[in-house]
């Protein structure tokens, strides 16, 4: 909703056309969303505006910057009616609901569409800092199907800068024909001018991510999964056991994307020590205190011998625990590591079975 002044004229707002209109000759001046932030974060002052401005980020904090320096001069009926606008919009709805669709149309009030839609895109979908880490989280028969429509060599570049163990999967199903002549362009591929790699970037973003990111749809299993991982050990027994009872298929395709604390010993040696490094100490060793050994040794192992032992003496002074606060820190060490993989910081696997062995 744009907040319209007539310069001079303090008659009363009326509405008009879903704006808010104080006069309405060809003079009247319209505050566009920007300059709506930008003067409620004005009129708020240093000591309220900056708590604001510490959550925004540099884009978020130039665009207003911008919006500021262009303002001009606010009158005190404008300001007064732009106050008003904003406490009967946020109590209109009684409450208040962050998802995506607010979030967007929150971002649109202050920034263009076309960076709203980069930030968006960015969020909804696949983890990762940069393009390559992102696709080296995309499904790989969903990345194999879009590559196989291009050019060998194109792949070729693709898979020369994504994780090594996804290129691998991703070539595994990718036809054999086109795999194979792919491998070969890999292997003679030239160091890539920069130029061509922003190129290519580009088409994935705009061709291949923003599709990704707006058909994407939750799995149920996944979601379920992801529930279940919030449980202690006696609810997620339950409910397992009797899931399995009433429809074993459904059972086992939860189990195969549960992500628990046991999975842990699955990581690689770099991304154990990385989360060991962002984990509380005191809660590292509440979390192994009731842990089988194998997970112990796991993380024994991936540490120094000063601090495996100091960290054995921690354990052995806390005396008996309860079981219920061992859960809660396991829990907390398993949401570590999946913050740490969403950021892209650390890989871990989805499934099971990755882990199966052949004789």
């Amino acid at each position: 909703m744009a907040l319209v002044s007539q310069s001079g004229d303090n008659s009363d707002p009326t509405r008009a056309g879903g704006q808010l209109v104080l006069g309405g000759d060809a003079s009247q001046r319209v505050l566009k969303g920007d300059e709506k932030a930008a003067a409620l974060l004005l009129a708020l002052g240093p000591d309220y505006g900056k708590p604001i401005f510490s959550e925004l980020d540099e884009l978020e904090i130039k665009a207003l910057s911008r919006a500021m320096v262009r303002l001009g001069p606010i009158t005190q009926d404008m300001l007064d009616d732009l106050m008003i606008e904003f406490v009967t919009t946020v109590s209109s709805n009684g409450s208040l609901s962050g998802n995506s669709d607010t979030t967007e149309r929150l971002l649109l009030s202050f920034l263009p569409s076309d960076r709203v839609d980069s930030i968006m895109e960015e969020i909804r979908g696949p983890a990762g800092r940069n393009m390559w880490e992102k696709l080296s989280n995309v499904q790989e028969d969903v990345l194999a199907a879009y590559l196989k429509n291009e050019y060998p060599q194109t792949i070729a570049v693709v898979l020369s800068k994504i994780a090594t163990d996804h290129a691998s999967k991703v070539l595994a199903v990718l036809p054999e024909e086109l795999a194979m002549d792919v491998v070969q362009r890999m292997l003679g591929l030239d160091p890539v001018q920069k130029e061509i790699l922003e190129k290519i970037e580009t088409t994935l973003r705009t061709e291949f991510m923003s599709t990704l990111s707006h058909t994407k749809r939750r799995d149920s299993h996944e979601q379920m999964a992801e529930i279940f991982n919030s449980f202690d050990r006696q609810t997620e027994a339950r409910f397992i056991t009797t899931l399995e009872e009433n429809n074993r298929e459904d059972a086992e395709r939860i189990k195969a994307l549960m992500f628990t604390f046991e999975d842990l010993a699955r990581l690689e040696a770099s991304a154990i020590q990385t989360l060991l490094s962002r984990m509380d100490k005191k809660e590292l060793a509440l979390a192994l205190k009731g842990a089988n050994d194998p997970i112990k040794e796991f993380f024994f192992t991936n540490m120094s011998a000063r601090s495996a032992k100091l960290l054995k003496d921690d354990m052995e002074s806390m005396g008996p625990v309860r079981l219920k606060d061992v859960d809660e820190a396991q829990g907390r060490l398993v949401s570590t590591a999946k913050d740490l993989a969403a950021k892209g910081e650390i890989i871990i696997m989805k499934t099971k079975s990755d882990d199966q062995m052949v004789a």
